[in-house]
């Protein structure tokens, strides 16, 4: 057992057991071995959190800090993250079987977070209201107060910073649950925000699973604002529990996204996307593609590249810079994937490459599935692993109502060299991101989240700084005549 990590809750500046000191195994998805233990949070734990943030934000400097002060605060948390790159990417490519080639990106990602957000709000403006009537107004911004943030195990830091960023940057404190999969570089970034100075339970992380840890926190009315990334029910839930005590909520859920693929679009671009767009992460991406759908004229064409492009992913360990693809993060969610994926030709359905690995591993190979009914769960539900769901249309009003006919609106993607309908497609598409002619690219100013069961709400630049702010208007008498 002496090689066995331990991570603690980091509480009131400090890393903590359990109060009852209760810990659970963190596995290592591509050895099936547990590399770690992590403290098992309870309510009096999660108590203990808010408590802490609670008086870090009444009482301490972090909300009353000038807002050059707290940049350069978030900016040294940055700075000790950029040092720790490779620990951090490790920890995740040993926690949920991602390349480390990714988990390094995520890392970049995560340190961008943390730097846009300090500058966001070190630079940004109110706005003034001139009036008629001899008074002046504007508006201001202010800290909300205490944030309950939980965070999915599919981009366990990357996800994480996504909230904490903002969050702390507007001069909130922060209590942030990782998902109990994957608590490990979550607790690493909570040990670095106290090496770079962070007040006392400015940034609090809470070690544990949804109930009681996560339940504890969202019900708790000492929290003013609760966000949450995960699946649409247990949104639902979140949403419940944060609405007895009326705290506002961000939900970023579930998702089951359109790829459109039109005659005139440029294969190899639509091909490179395709493939990056359901089988990265294996698939673990709330925004994945996983409804494709190409128009007959160049069908036969793209699926031949598509099929190609997919087998030719090199599948393997996650720290072998060869390997593109990898296990799924956990036996539960291997076992859900299997059943999806083992299902297919009940459903009327044909598996035109990919499958479950029959080895032992909890690996599903990358999956193309053809000929499913539009009924079929595959097609309906969110599946979050490496599964394609492809079906051929005609003309530009069917494939508009195939991809709108979902309870998800997350994102779409459209390939297409034809500007006008580019832009006439994705004004008529239901979802909070559509991508053109590329995937997963992100500018930190524009709204992110869903509508229907993919969520409630947007952040983002100005989006985030309305959620984690009280907006103040101030009116002033200037002239008394």
């Amino acid at each position: 057992m002496s090689d066995i990590q331990f991570f603690g809750h980091i509480i009131d500046g400090e890393e903590v057991e359990s109060l009852d000191g209760a810990r659970f195994d963190v596995w290592n998805p591509w050895t099936q071995e547990v590399f770690a233990q992590a403290a098992e949070a309870g309510a009096a734990d999660a108590a203990r959190a808010v408590e802490s943030s609670r008086r870090a934000f009444d009482e301490g400097p972090w909300p009353r800090m000038g807002r050059a002060e707290r940049a350069a605060a978030i900016h040294r948390l940055a700075d000790l993250m950029e040092e720790r790159a490779d620990d951090l990417a490790c920890l995740d490519s040993t926690n949920m079987g991602k390349p480390f080639a990714q988990a390094k990106h995520d890392v970049g990602r995560s340190v961008w977070n943390f730097r846009f957000f300090a500058d966001h709000q070190r630079d940004h403006v109110g706005e003034v209201y001139p009036m008629d009537s001899g008074h002046h107004s504007y508006s201001e911004f202010g800290p909300a107060g205490v944030v309950a943030a939980i965070s999915p195990w599919n981009f366990p830091l990357m996800m994480a910073t996504w909230k904490i960023a903002p969050a702390i940057a507007w001069g909130n404190t922060c209590i942030i649950k990782p998902s109990e999969d994957t608590p490990a570089s979550v607790t690493l970034l909570g040990r670095l925000a106290i090496e770079a100075g962070f007040p006392p339970g400015v940034l609090n992380v809470l070690n544990g699973h949804g109930a009681p840890a996560g339940a504890a926190l969202t019900a708790d009315e000492r929290v003013d604002r609760v966000t949450f990334t995960g699946s649409s029910t247990t949104g639902k839930a979140v949403m419940a529990s944060a609405a007895t005590h009326l705290a506002p909520v961000s939900l970023e859920l579930g998702g089951k996204g359109a790829n459109l693929v039109f005659d005139d679009a440029d294969l190899d671009n639509a091909v490179h996307w395709a493939v990056e767009a359901i089988f990265r992460n294996s698939g673990q991406i709330c925004l994945a593609g996983s409804r494709l759908f190409v128009q007959s004229g160049v069908y036969d064409e793209f699926m031949d590249r598509f099929r190609a492009a997919a087998e030719a992913l090199v599948i393997g360990d996650p720290f072998d810079p060869a390997t593109r693809f990898s296990v799924l993060a956990s036996r539960r969610h291997f076992e859900k994937v299997r059943g999806y994926v083992e299902s297919v030709e009940e459903q009327g359905g044909k598996v035109l490459t990919g499958g479950v690995d029959e080895d032992g591993a909890w690996l599903v190979r990358p999956t193309i599935v053809t000929d499913l009914p539009l009924t079929a769960p595959q097609y309906c539900e969110e599946i979050f692993g490496p599964v394609c769901v492809v079906n051929r249309f005609e003309t530009e009003d069917d494939v508009v109502a195939l991809a709108n006919d979902t309870r998800y609106g997350l994102n779409a993607m459209v390939f297409t060299e034809n500007l006008s309908r580019a832009h006439r497609v994705s004004s008529r598409l239901r979802a909070g991101t559509v991508w053109v002619n590329c995937f997963f690219i992100r500018d930190l100013r524009t709204p992110f989240g869903g509508v229907g069961d993919s969520g409630v709400g947007r952040e983002g630049g100005n989006f985030s700084r309305e959620f984690f702010t009280e907006p103040k208007a101030v009116v002033m008498q200037i002239d008394r005549g």
